[in-house]
């Protein structure tokens, strides 16, 4: 028999990421905001589960707003039910509009560079408050805040309809075991799976994509033989795509 294991903090200090309990180093949360040079804004936000032709990105007709909506279909039968995200984001003053709008989706995660122009209607005055003052997008965000590590995990903000944690599981009938762990950012060939002395163990390496402000490594036990026995891994069925990893564990 296979046994889940319950995701528990690692440390006195809790998890290490509060968005999720298998991110071991890298930049933490479900976002990331960057303020450019050129006072473009580049976002990262984890959408795990979600293939590059479920999600939509669009600029609000108001041109002050980015409205984002996807879908993590259901991949296998024992996923509890599809995901479906919401999102948005987009300007703090009055005198701005979005002006361009570049997507990039890969892995569970999208990328956003968000380009904005001084609005039509404005006068001297408020041009010189956006240019000397208040930012026209939301400050950039720090991802090593010691507030994202902490005791309790947080749900994933985005989710409207479906599971907003990282990890699920469900005990098959045969007494083996089905996992899900998202891993956002982790390409396919880039998770590995073992066991050792009876503990299922999963790592994804996520690399650095366009302007994160860094790469993200993933690690944790996900379940637990009755035996402490090793076997080889291949003898766990996986199934890695979009950020999101797996696992049907046979019965020993």
């Amino acid at each position: 028999m296979v046994v889940p294991l319950t995701v528990a903090p690692p440390s006195s200090d809790g998890y290490y990421a509060v968005n999720n309990p298998f991110l071991v180093s890298g930049p933490k949360g479900f976002t990331e905001f960057k303020m450019l040079e050129n006072e473009d804004m580049f976002i990262r936000i984890d959408f795990p589960g979600v293939p590059q032709d479920r999600m939509k990105v669009r600029i609000d007709p108001t041109k002050k707003a980015v409205s984002i909506t996807a879908e993590a279909p259901k991949e296998h039968k024992h996923d509890s039910s599809p995901r479906i995200y919401g999102s948005a984001t987009g300007l703090v003053c009055k005198c701005c509009q979005i002006s361009g709008l570049v997507s990039h989706m890969s892995d569970g995660v999208l990328r956003l560079q968000v380009s904005k122009t001084h609005a039509p209607s404005q006068n001297p005055s408020c041009i010189y408050r956006c240019s000397t003052g208040p930012h026209k997008f939301p400050h950039g965000t720090d991802p090593y805040d010691p507030v994202l590590t902490g005791p309790l995990l947080e749900p994933h903000p985005c989710v409207n309809i479906g599971s907003d944690m990282a990890y699920e599981w469900k005990i098959l009938s045969n007494g083996g075991l089905y996992v899900r762990v998202d891993m956002p950012g982790v390409p396919k060939d880039k998770f590995t799976v073992s066991v050792v002395n009876g503990r299922v163990v999963v790592t994804g390496d996520a690399p650095a994509v366009s302007l994160d402000f860094g790469g993200r490594f993933y690690s944790g036990e996900v379940a637990m033989l009755d035996s402490q026995v090793s076997i080889p891994g291949r003898k766990i069925k996986t199934i890695a795509k979009n950020g999101v990893i797996r696992l049907i564990i046979p019965p020993i």
